[in-house]
């Protein structure tokens, strides 16, 4: 039989749904506006008639956008940067992280300690941009001219998912260790049988965190690629906003909708992609790191 809540139970609770249920709408609100924003007449956005149905509903602005080669030459490019940039990234860090979570490591916490030092103090912009500029043309040497892979191989490092990997190869007993060695596992075999298997929880959301860090990616994708056809989408989307933003450019614009409409398309296509795969990797995030343990 249910306890019956008491009232300073039940204030809380309607508070915190309260609440919830309005963070959840906040949250919301923005996706739902550039929906409509993206499928509404020219006249209705640029008075800001919009405020959260859309009005004098067109998809031509999708339409100019489906047409844009550049448009989907930049897609392509950032679902290489993220497919290849969240497999190499997630490779670095279980093979660090897995190296640090040894205790027989030599200098061990010397390696956590600088680790740990790279979140509280960086090198800065200037040496960092210098530092990339330098590896740009040591790719360029051995015949990598993909500015692409600069992107994916010299960014991926995140000291944060390493210890977050760290800490969950931490938590595998020893025991099942043991046991893999006294079978005759190697070290390869002990990672990929026993570690990987045991903390792909973390290992899910770790890789969600790249892929989002990859998809999202803007600044350092558009200092290093020099070349147009090589453009992620988000820097797509920024040069398009500048020009929509430029008078000149804009000279005689007399569509049914507005160049923001465009813009809202294009943000709507970006959003996609991860509502569609974030669904897939959240029932991993609830999950614990060490089910079954070890039977003593």
């Amino acid at each position: 039989m249910k306890r019956k809540l008491e009232t300073s139970e039940m204030i809380f609770k309607v508070i915190s749904y309260t609440l919830l249920c309005v963070f959840s709408l906040a949250c919301l609100y923005p996706f739902v506006y550039a929906i409509s924003a993206s499928i509404s007449g020219g006249h209705a956005v640029d008075y800001g008639e919009v405020v959260l149905f859309p009005k004098e509903i067109q998809f031509e602005a999708f339409a100019r956008m489906f047409n844009d080669n550049m448009f989907w030459n930049s897609y392509s490019n950032t679902l290489f940067l993220t497919f290849y940039g969240t497999i190499w990234s997630l490779v670095v860090a279980i093979l660090g992280a897995y190296a640090l979570s040894k205790k027989r490591l030599l200098f061990r916490r010397v390696f956590n300690f600088f680790l740990v030092f790279t979140m509280l103090f960086s090198a800065g912009l200037v040496p960092q941009y210098l530092n990339y500029l330098q590896t740009k043309a040591v790719f360029n040497a051995v015949g990598i001219m993909d500015d692409k892979w600069l992107v994916v191989i010299a960014m991926g490092m995140a000291a944060m998912n390493i210890i977050l990997l760290r800490n969950a190869f931490e938590g595998v007993p020893s025991e099942i260790e043991e046991a893999a060695v006294v079978d005759g596992a190697t070290e390869f075999q002990v990672l990929s049988k026993v570690y990987i298997p045991m903390s792909k929880s973390t290992i899910a959301t770790v890789a969600l965190f790249f892929a989002i860090s990859r998809w999202n990616g803007y600044f350092w994708a558009r200092q290093m690629i020099s070349n147009s056809n090589e453009h992620p989408l988000q820097v797509f989307i920024r040069l398009r906003l500048e020009e929509f933003t430029d008078p000149d450019y804009m000279t005689g614009w007399n569509e049914a909708y507005s160049s923001d409409s465009v813009i809202y398309a294009l943000i709507v296509c970006s959003i996609v992609p991860i509502l569609i795969i974030y669904p897939f990797i959240q029932k991993y995030f609830a999950k614990g790191v060490n089910m079954g343990g070890v039977k003593e």
